[in-house]
């Protein structure tokens, strides 16, 4: 953990010296995926529209955690392989989108939902199969329960969703400064101390790996940000994060360590069915967090609120798992 930082630390001004000097602005969207304009979530950035800053800094991650995780000669089969390769491969999908959104002419600014699905969906199932077929694993762990066997093609199924659900879950809520990346440092912290007392040391390496990183983003990253970490950052940690969630083989607690995230998709996804099939907004604007904004909260007050009840949320899941038998991966 220290050493990602240190060597985060190392990389910012670099990053941040070339990503102001080829104004790699973050370009807002300009219609919702429903294709309606974005006016309340505008006018809620119209500052942040206005003062103009760089975006894709997740590429300083996408490249600390490998290098440390290589450096510490910490790259194991059974453990750090999987998630290493969900995080780089979350990173280069969302390195794709953030080209497209600084130098695409669409209004959806990056690539399409359905695109980055698929992409992000083709991540999860060739790494389940891995997963499943060459280390075995085939049983989910329910809390006070035990390890209940679903077998080969389900258990794909479940590590696809884990992925996918997870990488977009936190791409969401990237919207406010230091938000996804706090919320990110809790839910790897809380990860990494699951993966200690399972005794996968490496696993749990891995986690206190990116979240030395994360800290260094987050230091750059508070109100006002001079950065933002782009789909390539909260690609790859929402996708690292589902991987880490099925290595633990604690699933079923990512979403109450991942709370928040889930909050924040789920307002998305309501958003989206109610004004299709209702023809009305449930939210002054989606995800929850720019409906706070909206409600008068100011943006650090929305962060700082968050992170405390994401705190909350990475304690409980940690006791649920030393309370549910679920440290004996």
């Amino acid at each position: 953990a220290l050493g990602a930082f240190l060597v985060s630390i190392f990389l910012t001004p670099i990053y941040t010296n070339f990503a102001y000097k080829h104004k790699l602005w973050q370009k807002q969207k300009s219609v919702a995926v429903t294709g309606e304009k974005l006016e309340v979530m505008n006018k809620l950035h119209a500052k942040k529209i206005k003062r103009h800053f760089p975006t894709m800094a997740g590429i300083i991650m996408l490249v600390t955690v490998p290098t440390v995780i290589l450096a510490s000669k910490c790259l194991v089969r059974g453990q750090t392989w999987l998630p290493l390769a969900a995080f780089v491969a979350g990173g280069v999908i969302g390195l794709i989108d953030d080209f497209l959104n600084l130098y695409g002419k669409s209004a959806v600014a990056g690539l399409r939902a359905p695109v980055k699905f698929a992409m992000i969906a083709t991540v999860g199932v060739a790494l389940g199969w891995f997963f499943t077929v060459k280390l075995g694993w085939t049983g989910i762990n329910v809390p006070f329960l035990g390890s209940v066997d679903i077998g080969v093609i389900p258990m794909i199924l479940v590590f696809a969703f884990a992925v996918v659900a997870t990488g977009n879950a936190v791409n969401i809520s990237d919207g406010l400064d230091g938000l996804a990346g706090g919320l990110s440092m809790i839910a790897y912290g809380s990860y990494g101390c699951i993966a200690l007392m399972q005794e996968q040391w490496y696993l749990a390496g891995f986690c206190f790996v990116v979240t030395g990183a994360l800290l260094a983003y987050t230091w750059f990253n508070v109100y006002p940000a001079r950065f933002m970490m782009g789909d390539t950052g909260s690609f790859a940690l929402g996708a690292g994060l589902g991987v880490v969630a099925m290595m633990t083989n604690c699933f079923l607690l990512l979403p109450v360590i991942g709370g928040l995230f889930v909050l924040e998709a789920g307002s998305s996804l309501i958003q989206i069915l109610s004004k299709k099939f209702l023809h009305k907004k449930i939210f002054i604007s989606a995800p929850i967090h720019h409906h706070l904004q909206a409600k008068g909260w100011e943006e650090s007050k929305v962060v700082m609120r968050f992170w405390i009840i994401g705190g909350v949320l990475g304690m409980l899941g940690i006791f649920l798992a030393m309370s549910g038998g679920m440290l004996g991966a």
